[in-house]
């Protein structure tokens, strides 16, 4: 499998914390990799890192084989970024959303006419095209922000909790776009608390807490990796989410991080 994306050595410092230590993990063409971890263990500071938003104290970021400049844009075309905050202009219509999102990836004409009317199927928002977005639901803004942010056909996706506080049939949808992406080539990553996400969505899994990687690999590879601390995966997806979660608990302790 060819690596798309490659993180060598990130670290990180804010004041006397440190939020990264050293990360290094890699994503593969085609595949969706699970970033999970207790809140406060540098999941989203990575994510900001990959998109050029915060600069690293240390390490690299390589993206389809090129070096990014630490903190920068260039080089980041073939980027798509879905923050965990909704990242939408309320007053505008979906349409128009689009548009400047569009524009800002640098799409323009009869190309983003098109790229426009695909997003809003895509997101099964075309009856909602001219009402602005401050009248729409958590989900259908969760669905417009991942639309916003493929306009340019990126390569790479980072989705930081993607489906954070949306209805079951939204998030469905959400999983059914992501699909739709992935089918197309689209590599991503996600940050997700869902452990039931990360199972039965990812290709392989990784694991950060305290800023560093403590695992990585399969749900089987982690699973076999902690011996007879966690159940042997059964086909029933409910003991399947139970298996991860004894992983993730085992790896990342029982206290609560608030």
């Amino acid at each position: 499998m060819d690596t798309v994306l490659e993180i060598d050595g990130l670290a990180r410092r804010y004041g006397d914390q440190d939020a990264l230590r050293g990360v290094s993990l890699a994503l593969g063409a085609g595949e969706c990799l699970g970033l999970l971890g207790p809140n406060g263990a540098g999941k989203t500071t990575l994510v900001r890192i990959i998109a050029g938003r915060v600069r690293p104290d240390a390490g690299r970021v390589r993206l389809l084989g090129r070096s990014l400049q630490p903190g920068g844009s260039a080089g980041r075309e073939a980027l798509g970024v879905v923050p965990q905050e909704i990242a939408l202009y309320p007053l505008l219509t979906a349409v128009e959303n689009l548009e400047v999102f569009g524009a800002l990836q640098g799409v323009h004409g009869g190309e983003l006419a098109r790229r426009v009317d695909w997003a809003l199927a895509f997101s099964g928002l075309e009856a909602r095209r001219d009402d602005r977005v401050g009248t729409f639901s958590g989900g259908m803004q969760r669905r417009l922000n991942i639309a916003c942010s493929v306009l340019h056909r990126p390569r790479v996706l980072l989705l930081d909790e993607p489906t954070v506080g949306v209805d079951p049939q939204s998030r469905e949808r959400i999983w059914h776009m992501l699909d739709e992406l992935r089918a197309t080539g689209t590599s991503i990553v996600l940050t997700t608390h869902q452990l039931d996400e990360a199972e039965n969505q990812c290709d392989r899994i990784v694991i950060i807490d305290h800023g560093r990687v403590i695992a990585a690999g399969t749900l089987a590879e982690l699973v076999a990796g902690i011996g007879d601390a966690a159940p042997e995966p059964e086909p029933e997806p409910r003991v399947r989410q139970a298996s991860l979660q004894a992983v993730f608990i085992h790896l990342t302790g029982r206290a609560l991080r608030e």
